[in-house]
């Protein structure tokens, strides 16, 4: 079972709970959800016209398998709107987009019993002709729909059909009464197979009509001029004006902040959790790391010096450390987590870091034993491989403080691993953990400090987004002797000449990574391409080809990784395993095959796996033409830069981003609401004023505390919601 601080290994409270008077408390003291938020979570189910039929559909678009709830469609937002307050001629109405046109019924063109073709009806209006399609048409509907000779108020999408206007299945079709009852600006929303606009308009109707007014959680010198949480709702589906369902417009900004501050309050009550009483400083006198400095090969960079400098003084004080480090691909993080290790080492205490994966974790263990053996640490590993009595002996280290460092995976948190006095946490590509996982490693000593790397750069808007509980620090400078890596796009129809240039390659002693394509979110699928790719250079290139992905035993990964490193294979098809941390500096080719069906972080990650040496070297991007403009902007970027936190930037404009503190442990899923790459000024004042809230509040149980709760219960931030219950 979990443990925060503030709660003892049984789970019961140590310290003085947080609640305001009157709040209702659940199992365990885990505070409920208020009575007024229950229509926001009752079941899509309970609105009217949504049936067990309908319910299948709409769970599939809110991405809830399980039920899906009416806030979670409350929070399905438009994708667009139709002003029908435009309303072109035919002549004037621009293909390709949706129009509202008065038209008078000429023609009909009915299919003959079982025949293919559909039904066409032809009308006009003074300025020319157009033909409406509809297919699969039942006996006399449209007939009955458009009379002939009748005047109609038609709103779809012209296209243009063997140079004639037409329009397929026309989302409305309206005599003069219903058109005067139409709304003149409707919102569009994003559907799935099995839904209509007009499905979702009506379920959310149903939806806004019995959403509850909540108490304003906004601080009062902010709410003047802005709409109340549920009239931005209602604004945003029914929209007076266009603006009104766009993202920067006033209501859909309301609710955009909303998110955001629910988000910036739950990381501010995380790191008061994690750092509030006094630290237990760790001072290095400086003997050890003087020898780890002198055993390295290298010297630091400034900007590796500037972490260490900061993260020394944080070990040193008497606050908890709770750090961010991000550097870019090659930029020696862990050369700086293991001086770290090392300060804490020397004031007598132990340093564990936890990777996401075991070929992370060992090859942490390859990187750092030989410089930890100059300096005289003793470091031990620990993953779901080591079992027996070689996990007794590395578990009777830890309690007995025989081991000094301990790299491992998810097993440090695992319950039966104690440590004698675990001073540092350094948790390795935070983004593959959960809040909770980071929570847990820190929960097996006391007062511990924790150091979170990622070799993923992120952009400002989402440091402060996921990592707003931390301080940080960046690594932007490379160590000397990186060589610059020619990147190149290579259409996949010559994945001939990739691999004869390949072969020469290999002839002249040089070593490759083939990654294969990530087929789908699917490790079958993955590892099916991977093997068939495997086949296929087997038969070119023989034993010197070897073969590593995610469904292979442990022992076999390492045996794959380390003939590789070894130059006894010198071609390594891969699936993304090696995506991070994989260490071979006379790796000097990389060939990404679907190189557009990957994220814009990742393809630098991938190519980061090479020039780690002195040779010079390729990055070969194979991509199936044509490419879409997302996928052409992907790859351009990655041609024209290899600085990694530029490169963030611009994955967050095309891809979006993502939330840690949900219930999922990894990746991001994203917002629903809010849009950090146009919101980011409002994420500034979101952290602003979560931070001024837990300075005058810290327990939300003044005025605010009821609305701020609701709040934090109406966005989901189960983190926060527990620590209200915590002392």
């Amino acid at each position: 079972m979990e443990r925060i601080r503030g709660q003892g290994q049984s789970g019961c409270r140590t310290g003085r709970a947080a609640i305001a008077p009157g709040a209702k408390l659940g199992h365990f003291g885990r505070l409920m959800r208020p009575d007024i938020l229950n229509p926001y979570f009752s079941a899509l189910t309970e609105l009217s016209g949504i049936g067990p039929k309908l319910a299948k559909p709409f769970n599939r678009l809110l991405g809830r398998p399980e039920g899906a709830r009416t806030l979670d469609l409350l929070f399905h937002l438009p994708s667009s709107t139709t002003d029908r307050r435009i309303r072109p001629t035919i002549a004037e109405a621009v293909p390709g987009e949706t129009v509202t046109l008065e038209v008078v019924v000429d023609q009909h063109r009915a299919t003959p019993r079982g025949a293919r073709s559909p039904h066409r009806v032809l009308v006009h209006d003074e300025s020319g002709d157009l033909t409406l399609v509809f297919f699969k048409a039942e006996g006399g509907y449209v007939e009955r729909l458009l009379p002939v000779g009748e005047t109609r108020w038609l709103s779809g999408r012209i296209e243009l059909y063997d140079g004639m206007r037409q329009m397929v299945h026309p989302e409305r079709v309206l005599d003069a009464a219903g058109f005067a009852r139409l709304p003149p600006v409707e919102p569009v929303y994003p559907l799935v197979e099995g839904l209509g606009q007009g499905h979702v308009r009506r379920a959310l109707s149903a939806a806004v009509g019995l959403a509850a007014p909540l108490p304003e959680w906004q601080a009062p010198g902010r709410v003047a001029g802005q709409p109340t949480f549920l009239a931005a709702l209602r604004a945003v589906h029914n929209p007076a004006e266009p603006s009104d369902a766009t993202p920067l417009g006033p209501a859909w900004r309301r609710l955009a902040y909303d998110e955001l501050l629910a988000g910036q309050l739950a990381l501010a009550m995380v790191r008061a959790s994690t750092v509030r009483g006094t630290g237990r400083p760790s001072r290095g006198d400086g003997r050890l790391t003087g020898r780890l400095r002198a055993a390295l090969p290298f010297s630091l960079t400034a900007a590796q010096e500037g972490a260490l400098a900061a993260i020394t003084a944080d070990l040193g004080s008497d606050s908890r450390m709770l750090r961010l480090l991000q550097g870019d691909v090659g930029s020696g993080k862990t050369v700086v987590a293991l001086l770290a290790a090392t300060v804490v080492v020397e004031a007598g205490r132990q340093a564990a870091l936890m990777a996401p994966t075991e070929i992370l974790a060992r090859q942490h263990l390859k990187t750092i034993a030989p410089l930890a053996a100059a300096a005289g640490l003793r470091v031990g590993l620990l993953t779901g491989r080591e079992k027996g009595r070689a996990r007794e002996q590395i578990l009777a280290a830890l309690a007995d403080g025989t081991l000094d460092l301990v790299i491992g995976t998810h097993a440090l948190f695992q319950e039966g691993v104690a440590f004698r006095d675990l001073a540092l946490a350094i948790v390795d590509e935070q983004h593959r953990f959960g809040v909770h996982q980071r929570l847990a490693l820190a929960a097996k000593g006391e007062a511990v400090d924790v150091l979170v790397m990622t070799a993923t750069p992120i952009p400002r808007t989402l440091v402060l987004t996921y990592f707003g509980d931390m301080d940080s620090s960046e690594l932007r400078e490379k160590p000397a002797g990186r060589t610059p890596i020619d990147t190149r796009a290579v259409p996949s129809e010559r994945i001939g000449d990739v691999v004869t240039r390949l072969g020469a390659a290999l002839e002249e002693g040089r070593r490759a990574y083939w990654i294969c394509p990530l087929v789908e979110e699917s490790e079958t699928s993955d590892l099916a391409a991977a093997e068939a790719r495997f086949e296929d250079l087997r038969h070119f290139f023989g034993e010197r080809v070897g073969l590593v992905h995610g469904k292979m035993k442990g022992a076999e990964k390492d045996a794959a990784m380390a003939a590789f490193a070894a130059g006894e294979t010198r071609l390594l098809v891969a699936t993304t395993v090696v995506e991070v941390g994989v260490d071979v500096p006379e790796a000097s080719i990389m060939v990404i095959e679907h190189a557009e069906r990957f994220g814009l972080a990742q393809l630098h990650q991938l190519r980061g796996r090479v020039g780690r040496g002195s040779i010079a070297s390729t990055c070969l991007l194979l991509y199936r033409a044509p490419l879409g403009e997302v996928a052409r902007l992907r790859l351009q970027a990655l041609r024209e830069s290899e600085d990694g936190f530029f490169l963030a930037e611009q994955d967050l404009k095309l891809r979006g981003e993502g939330d840690v503190l949900g219930t999922r442990q990894s990746g991001f899923p994203g917002f629903r609401l809010a849009r950090p790459e146009l919101h980011g000024a409002l994420l500034e004042e979101a952290r602003a004023e979560a931070t001024a809230i837990l300075a005058d509040d810290p327990g939300l149980t003044g005025p605010r505390g009821p609305a701020l709760r609701a709040l934090l219960h109406l966005f989901e931030r189960d983190v926060a919601v527990k620590l209200l219950g915590a002392g």
